[in-house]
């Protein structure tokens, strides 16, 4: 009989210790697991906030190209009517207007260079500078009018292919993240 408590005292006691060794290692796996996990999800988090504001700031800034745009094109019409006192003084408020706008979209060029890419920042910067002629044309004054017109409209077109350049840069940075 003796032998018989011996042997169930010793099996109950390797088995016991297998179950304590089973869960230590249980939980060390858990452990482990539940701090990659973690670590997972924090990384997809920062990655999507940064998508976010990547996304946010492209937005702004192509918005904001539009309302330049707008601006630009009440400007055109104002240089098509005749010479006057009123459509100086016309010019002179859409100039002023257009210098409040140019610093919104400067603003807005300078986010999308915090948040990038570079190749986004770079597009961003372009389409800022692109501005420069219309304001230039605005300023001037050349001798004849229609100098000033055709200056002012000349700026079109690299206005509008630098915001098809920064919407393609700003798409492929977005697809990428």
């Amino acid at each position: 009989m003796g032998d018989s408590t011996w042997w169930t005292l010793a099996i109950a006691a390797v088995t016991g210790g297998t179950a304590v060794l089973a869960s230590w290692v249980t939980s060390r796996g858990s452990a482990q697991a539940a701090r990659i996990q973690g670590e997972i999800s924090a990384r997809s988090q920062r990655t999507e906030r940064l998508r976010e504001s990547r996304r946010t700031a492209y937005l702004d800034l192509i918005e904001q190209t539009h309302r330049m745009g707008e601006l630009f094109w009440e400007i055109s019409a104002t240089l098509r009517l005749p010479g006057s006192d009123a459509r100086t003084a016309a010019l002179d408020e859409l100039r002023d207007r257009e210098v409040a706008e140019y610093a919104k979209i400067r603003r807005c060029a300078r986010v999308v260079e915090l948040e990038g890419p570079a190749s986004a920042a770079a597009a961003a910067l372009a389409l800022q500078k692109t501005t420069g002629p219309f304001y230039t044309a605005l300023t001037d004054d050349p001798p004849g009018d229609t100098d000033r017109r055709d200056a002012f409209n000349a700026a079109y077109r690299p206005f509008w292919a630098a915001l098809e350049d920064f919407v393609e840069a700003a798409r492929t940075a977005h697809q990428t993240d």
